[in-house]
């Protein structure tokens, strides 16, 4: 069990049975009385949030979380198929829990899926992936519009601006947390 001043950001607890990561928290001691802790909670399997002040004191039951490696198997209309390299179990969810990952998803990648119970609630896909470019519109020199770089679509469908050397076919390396180009990949 947690305590109040146990409550600081990024703690995930369980309230009403759901669990909640706090987002931003602040603590004030008034002259009189009990110190407050001001939290801001979302929570983690439907992304509502609200705000709530808490007394010391109070307790929270910590949010039993499990995260597991699973491996990328495949999608199908709007379901992807993962599958636990630990116990060959596999999961499927549909594509508003995958969300902007599904950018990211090439066959046999290894994710994290975060569960609560046996519930899937996030996915946080590794930090670099390298993707081959399947679209690459032509670059002319002197084309001052778009600044240095260009459009192109990668094998997931994804579409990203590189720099104006990278061609149909190479292979790139895009960092997932900001979905933005970083180097080209030597095979």
């Amino acid at each position: 069990m947690y305590n109040a001043g146990d409550l600081r950001k990024g703690l995930k607890i369980q309230i009403d049975g759901d669990p909640y990561i706090i987002t931003d928290f602040t603590f004030a001691k008034p002259g009189k009385g009990q110190a407050l802790y001001k939290c801001k909670l979302k929570n983690m399997i439907n992304g509502t949030g609200f705000e709530r002040t808490y007394r010391s004191g109070e307790t929270f039951e910590p949010a039993i979380l499990d995260e597991r490696k699973m491996q990328y198997l495949y999608n199908q209309e709007n379901e992807y198929c993962f599958m636990d390299v630990a116990n060959y179990e596999q999961v499927v969810l549909n594509g508003e829990q995958v969300g902007d990952v599904k950018n990211y998803l090439i066959d046999n990648i290894e994710v994290s899926i975060l569960f609560f119970g046996t519930l899937p609630i996030g996915i946080t896909p590794p930090n670099f992936v390298n993707l081959v470019v399947t679209r690459s519109d032509p670059w002319m020199k002197g084309d001052t519009s778009a600044g240095d770089s260009k459009p192109v679509t990668l094998e997931t469908g994804y579409e990203l601006r590189v720099p104006p050397f990278v061609e149909e076919g190479t292979k790139i390396q895009v960092d997932t947390r900001t979905g933005e180009y970083v180097t080209r990949v030597k095979d």
